[in-house]
């Protein structure tokens, strides 16, 4: 009988664990290109202790184009966490994506990462000083699928400008080495700074960033767009850029699938808005500085972009959602 009993009970813990193994889930975390700020967001929340040791679920991150791309993966449920910009984030879920009339409505927001400004990087003779300017030259505009190709296009055709530049689609780093070989004239980014493709750029060529702010403003950009935010790339930020450059940016936020459970992505967000967190992300890359919980949910509206559950709960019990 006793024999029977430990057989018995070494089932149990056997059965056990085997439930406990198979109720880990596993979220994908869409990151983005080589050489941009969301695969850093990825990687970073993959390998931070707590996020890697929970008991209840793992990260892994995966490469992806971009933003644009992050937003259709997260709504299908191919990923369940990732960063997509605020604009593609409210125009998604609206039906408005360039010929794209699809309403994304299983994304919803966790929490804001930081600001992404536009970029637009030029020779320093070129005689390049507007946007408008490029007309006819051959100028790198971000991943196909990914956020930075999205609001290039969508700023370009603004300008009416996007039918006649010489358009390449690819990657900062890409764009970088391509811009050092001469093979573009220009190459556009929307990420944060210092971005390591332009300090790669600027190690092979005296660079100007055009000031795309004054673009923006003078041509109707903030009225039909007003999701963007106004901001000054400072000077010194890059070698040889010496001058204060006005710029537009977008949100970068934190993005899961609204069948995540929401103790799962409370749990997520209690680690990486931890104190020992945030220190962990800013390790990473400095661009997280901008992360805080005072700031957590900076320019976000969520009457136009709801917030998960989960979501809701965190930024509620410390104090920021009302």
């Amino acid at each position: 009988m006793k024999r029977i009993l430990i057989l018995v009970l070494s089932l149990a813990v056997i059965l056990g664990m085997s439930v406990s193994a198979q109720a880990k889930k596993r979220y994908v975390f869409g990151g983005g290109p080589a050489g941009g700020t969301f695969q850093t967001v990825a990687n970073g929340i993959q390998v931070f202790g707590p996020i890697k040791n929970n008991p209840n679920f793992s990260v892994k991150a995966q490469s992806s184009a971009g933003s644009t791309e992050n937003l259709r993966t997260t709504n299908a449920g191919r990923v369940a966490f990732s960063t997509v910009y605020a604009g593609e984030v409210f125009l998604g879920r609206n039906g408005k994506l360039k010929n794209d009339p699809r309403k994304y409505e299983n994304v919803l927001v966790v929490g804001y990462l930081y600001g992404a400004p536009a970029q637009l990087v030029v020779r320093k003779d070129s005689g390049i000083t507007s946007a408008k300017d490029l007309v006819g030259k051959k100028v790198g505009v971000g991943n196909a699928g990914s956020g930075a190709f999205a609001n290039c296009e969508r700023f370009f055709t603004h300008l009416g400008i996007w039918d006649k530049i010489e358009r390449n689609a690819m990657g900062y780093n890409d764009a970088a080495q391509a811009f050092g070989n001469e093979q573009l004239d220009a190459f556009w980014l929307l990420t944060a700074y210092p971005s390591g493709a332009v300090i790669m750029a600027a190690q092979t060529n005296d660079i100007a960033l055009v000031n795309v702010g004054k673009d923006a403003e003078d041509f109707g950009y903030f009225a039909e767009y007003p999701y963007f935010g106004k901001l000054t790339i400072p000077a010194g930020v890059y070698r040889g850029v010496d001058t204060p450059t006005p710029s537009f940016f977008d949100s970068a936020l934190l993005v899961a699938n609204a069948k995540i459970p929401a103790e799962h992505v409370y749990e997520l967000l209690s680690a990486v808005w931890s104190d020992e967190g945030l220190a962990h992300m800013v390790g990473q890359k400095k661009t997280f500085k901008a992360m805080s919980v005072a700031d957590g949910l900076k320019g976000v509206n969520p009457e136009a972009t709801p917030l998960h559950p989960g979501a809701i709960k965190f930024w509620t019990e410390k104090g920021i959602l009302k």
